[in-house]
This record gives C-alpha cells, structure tokens and sequence, in this order.
C-alpha cells in the first residue's frame, strides 16, 4: 500500500516528466506505477501540492507545480552565511568531504549545499552535527572541501585515518580493591 506522501511524491515526479491534462490520466498513470487513487483522492493531492493548470504551446491546458524554494538555486551570498556561521571544520577524502557543524546544525547547511546549484556536487547527507557531502569523482574532495572551504573561511584538512568522533577517555590501570585500607590480592 502507498502512503499519501510516497503517492504524492510520485505525482510530483509524473507531473515534473511529462504533460499530465488530465485528473483521469493522472489516476492512469498512477495505476501504472501500481498506485491504486481514485479521482478524488487526486483532486485532493493536486490541491495539497499547490498544482496549478497551466496553457501549454500547442493550446492544451496541464497540471504543474510552482517552483518551491527547496528547487530554486540559493544565492553564493547564502552559502556563503551559512557556510560562514555553521561550519566548524572540514575534512575531505576521496570524492567525499565532511563537514562538522555544532550540534543540531548539520541539516541548516545540507540544505543550502543542496539548494547551491555547486558543480560537481552530487548530493548531501546531514546527521545531528555532521554533513557528508558526495562529490563528483571528476572533481574529487580535496578541490571540494578547498572550494567550500574559501566559502566557510576554512583550512581544509586531509583525513586520512578513520577517527571515532567521541572524547577520548584516558586509560587507567586497575587497582586491587580495598576495604579498611589492605589490599586483597
């Protein structure tokens, strides 16, 4: 069974592929995705997405979604804030750069990365305080975190072992136990 967000996902997508004229053909479409909607469900979708009809060349009306922000490219100058106020550090290896943000902050700057429209970057994944950025293999992470490091005002670092990213607790020594001050060993 599809949800109603992996349905009107699909609908997005349908409608971002190909001329949709009709309710009717949506449900069709659909269908042939293996979707099961009926009319009314899709009239409801197409109303949460915003879709509105638009006149095509050839005269004919179809359905289309407006621009929303998270598909508009984000200005160099909002990078660069972002990167500038969020990014503690950056380290790259191969086609991959991470970046460390502080805690809770990760998402803010995977977000403007994927809205930067930067060449050669294929995408992002953000945790709580680290973003993982997947870098084109003809570009590679070391141009990448150089790159996003001028944005950041950032020295990038080659990270060349892999490292827990924990505090490290200094090692002790077992001590015998004690009781009434002599050691039983």
């Amino acid at each position: 069974m599809t949800t109603k967000n992996q349905r009107q996902h699909r609908i997005a997508k349908l409608l971002e592929a190909q001329a949709v004229t009709s309710q009717s053909q949506l449900v069709a479409l659909l269908a042939e995705q293996g979707v099961e909607a009926t009319q009314t469900t899709v009239s409801r979708d197409l109303e949460d997405l915003g879709a509105v009809k638009v006149r095509l060349p050839a005269g004919e009306s179809a359905y289309a979604l407006p621009e929303h922000p998270v598909h508009q490219v984000a200005p160099e100058v909002h990078l660069r804030r972002v990167l500038g106020e969020w990014v503690v550090e950056i380290a790259h290896s191969g086609n991959l750069v991470v970046l460390r943000t502080p805690p809770g902050s990760a998402h803010v700057v995977g977000s403007a990365l994927d809205r930067s429209g930067l060449e050669g970057l294929v995408g992002t994944v953000a945790g709580d305080d680290t973003v993982l950025v997947v870098v084109d293999d003809d570009l590679g992470g070391r141009a990448m975190a150089a790159r996003l490091g001028d944005v950041a005002g950032l020295e990038p670092r080659t990270h060349t072992t892999a490292r827990p990213h924990t505090t490290a607790r200094p090692h002790t020594t077992a001590r015998p136990h004690t009781t009434g001050g002599t050691a039983h060993g």
